[in-house]
């Protein structure tokens, strides 16, 4: 608070009249004297005598009424309180003419405020998306730029109302927006009802061709095309013309996949571009939107746009491709076609090429089995694939085998089940699908494919936790039928779960062998189901027990996982606040299931697309509550992986793009013009940068303490001479005929 401490000393009347009674005595003084000139001719002999004498008749009765005295005081000015509103958006670290940036301007600003205005009670506040405390160091990485809102919460603040604001920023305000109406304006002046004063930072603007905006009209669907709107501006003198502009995938292996392109014809207006995109995963994509800028553009990095796109499913599309009609096929199929989410190919393999039929073809029920069709033109059409008890060699699947690692380390969802056919037995070991598995084959002679002892499973300390199988603990408890033998498997692989594990087998490395495990391989995820018996989920005395809800919740939370649905997720990742490059960047993970056996620690990996080595690892205990905050530092621009650890497992992984400046730098103009229009809807007044000293801010108020008063003369003597001068008077006119 600024406060002037002064003594003050001045001639006025006396303090128990009010100003209006002491003004209309002025007044008839000065009506008396004009009368009495008026009305003495000149012909009169003592016409001075009467002038002199009524007049000082006069003045005496005024000083009589007014009593003047002098009064002494000790003054305080009290400097107006003015908040300064100043921007702390990402656009303020925008370029400016000269060299500096925006942001170095409003600093130069707020100092010339407060040189010049030294009386005034300055509170400096920043605003983006919302109001931040008073600073001596204001920022500018806030993602929007939102006056309105600022006003709003001073407007509600218990803090003292201030006498103005002055807000200084670029004008490129997300809220009110660009070509407010004048009505609008108005609604915004209300929320605070004082003036509002504006300096802009800014002048003109940069030679700059940027994307000013990407929308879509719908939500993203998987293998549905998506309509997306680009619009691409030119400003600053720069010629644009026909921009070229390029829509593509980015993929976290490095490789990008074009999804569309077309021209835009900028001139003075923006040039509006309509596209349409396909995405074939459901889940998290990286788009990038890039236009060729021609010569002279002093801002690169709002030539492209990285837009995160979460990838919605109408339907899950699995396949299901089984070799033999068996109790286990039959169940799965059953509960595939029974849930309507799902749209399935099933496909069961009842002959093969090499038996004899007597029948003709034409007589045959059968259909030739497509392999081509399946597993060449439209795998990538299908979410899941479920390969249960299934040879590939005699139906020629083998040769595709490279395709599906390929589909399932793009994204795809992988099952094995287990059966005669499956797994070593299938002739699996060695080839492209063993790479995708979380478990590892061992092919060699002297390694038994199966064991057909009958065993129930055990649950691992993973499997009791996992929220996978959450549906199916809810449903059976932690009772599990016996099964009908189990496919052998070697070691889990890095990164991999059990969830279930053979009571008596082991693996070349010592620990239980699994008979359930899961695991990451590249973008999608694979199972291996060791068993053709989870049938008796759903028929046996187990079944019975659980009205046969068994089988569906185990399914349901396998093919969910696949899926990437919430629900079955072991951890969260969230980036809070978006990314920006250059800035420190903020991931909150949450992990939701609570092994008995946990390392106590969990660690972060962010690594760009394309790369296999961290950029950044983090290491944090693990609280009780399972919400750990990881603190990124600044990054450069690009599209980003994170990955979320406990040990070696993986427990979430998410994908994210880092822009510099984001919403905040697709339009780099300034906009003075809307300053200036808000400023005169509340009565303020509006000025550029260098000018803000000449700003007429309110006043100070000014208080007044240990006041004395001294009159001239004292009331009595007032009051007797305008009484003796008054007789005077009367005689004077009465010698002079005017009585």
């Amino acid at each position: 608070m600024r406060e002037a401490v002064r003594m003050v000393t001045h001639l006025g009347a006396s303090a128990d009249l009010p100003q209006w009674m002491v003004l209309l005595a002025i007044a008839l003084a000065f009506v008396s004297v004009a009368l009495l000139i008026l009305e003495h001719p000149a012909r009169h002999r003592q016409r001075a005598a009467v002038a002199i004498s009524g007049v000082a008749a006069t003045v005496v009765l005024l000083a009589a009424v007014l009593r003047p005295a002098w009064f002494s005081a000790r003054e305080t000015a009290i400097g107006a309180r003015v908040i300064v509103l100043a921007d702390t958006s990402r656009s303020l670290a925008l370029p400016d003419v000269g060299g500096s940036t925006r942001r170095e301007v409003r600093d130069r600003i707020l100092d010339d405020l407060r040189s010049s205005h030294r009386e005034t009670r300055f509170s400096v506040v920043g605003f983006d998306d919302g109001l931040h405390a008073p600073s001596d160091r204001l920022s500018s990485d806030g993602p929007r730029s939102d006056l309105t809102a600022a006003l709003r919460a001073l407007a509600t603040s218990s803090d003292e109302r201030p006498a103005s604001v002055v807000v200084v920023s670029d004008g490129r305000w997300d809220d009110p927006p660009e070509n407010a109406s004048d009505a609008a304006l108005h609604g915004v002046a209300d929320l605070l009802r004082v003036p509002i004063f504006g300096v802009a930072t800014t002048r003109a603007s940069p030679p700059d061709a940027s994307i000013r905006r990407v929308s879509f009209t719908e939500a993203a669907v998987a293998h549905v095309p998506l309509p997306m709107r680009v619009e691409v501006g030119c400003a600053g003198g720069l010629v644009c013309g026909r921009l070229p502009v390029t829509v593509r995938e980015l993929a976290d292996d490095g490789h990008t996949r074009e999804l569309a392109r077309g021209v835009a014809d900028v001139g003075h207006e923006p040039g509006v571009l309509d596209l349409s995109i396909t995405l074939d995963r459901a889940g998290p994509h990286v788009v990038e939107v890039a236009v060729a800028a021609p010569q002279g553009d002093v801002i690169a990095d709002n030539d492209r746009r990285l837009l995160r796109l979460d990838v919605v499913r109408e339907r899950v599309r699995v396949l299901h491709v089984a070799g033999r009609a068996t109790n286990d096929v039959r169940a799965l199929r059953q509960w595939l076609k029974r849930d309507a989410s799902l749209d399935v190919v099933a496909f069961f393999i009842l002959r093969t090429p090499e038996d004899e039929s007597r029948a003709s073809q034409s007589e045959l029920s059968l259909i030739p089995f497509p392999v081509d069709e399946l597993f060449q033109e439209h795998l990538q059409s299908f979410d899941a694939i479920v390969l249960q008890d299934f040879d590939a060699q005699p139906y020629g699947l083998e040769k595709y085998l490279e395709n599906i690692r390929r589909y399932v380390r793009s994204g795809g969802g992988f099952i094995m089940v287990g059966g005669e056919n499956a797994f070593v037995a299938g002739g699996y070991a060695g080839t492209p699908i063993a790479d995708v598995l979380p478990i590892a084959l061992d092919g060699s002679r002297r390694t038994v494919s199966a064991d057909t002892s009958e065993f129930t499973p055990d649950w691992t300390p993973q499997g009791l936790d996992a929220p996978i199988l959450g549906p199916l603990r809810e449903a059976i408890g932690r009772d599990l039928p016996p099964m009908p033998g189990a496919n052998v498997f070697g070691d889990l692989k890095p990164g991999a779960v059990a969830l279930w594990s053979h009571p008596a087998r082991t693996t070349p490395a010592g620990a239980p062998m699994a008979v359930l495990a899961i695991g990451e391989s590249g973008e999608g995820r694979a199972i291996a189901l060791g068993v053709d018996g989870t049938w008796r989920l759903q028929f046996s005395g187990l079944g019975a027990r659980t009205a046969g809800r068994g089988h569906g919740a185990l399914w349901d939370g396998l093919l969910g996982w696949l899926m990437h649905d919430p629900r079955f997720e072991p951890a969260r990742l969230a980036l809070v606040r978006g990314c920006t490059a250059g800035l420190v960047s903020h991931v909150r993970a949450q992990v939701l299931s609570r092994a008995t056996e946990r390392s106590g620690a969990v660690s972060l990996d962010v690594m760009p697309f394309g790369q296999t080595v961290a950029q950044v690892h983090l290491d944090s205990p693990l609280p009780a509550d399972g919400l750990v905050d990881f603190e990124i530092p600044p990054v450069e621009p690009g599209a980003y992986e994170a990955r979320l650890r406990e040990g070696p497992t993986l427990l979430a992984k998410a994908d994210f793009a880092c822009e510099r400046g984001a919403d905040e730098w697709a339009d780099s103009r300034p906009d003075p013009q809307r300053m200036a229009s808000l400023a005169s809807a509340t009565g303020g007044a509006f000025a550029w940068a260098g000018h803000a000293r000449d700003l007429a801010l309110p006043r100070p108020v000014r208080v007044s303490a240990q006041r004395t008063v001294k009159p001239i003369f004292p009331a009595w003597l007032l009051t007797l001479g305008a009484a003796v001068l008054l007789g005077l008077h009367w005689v004077i006119r009465r010698r002079d005929g005017l009585v």
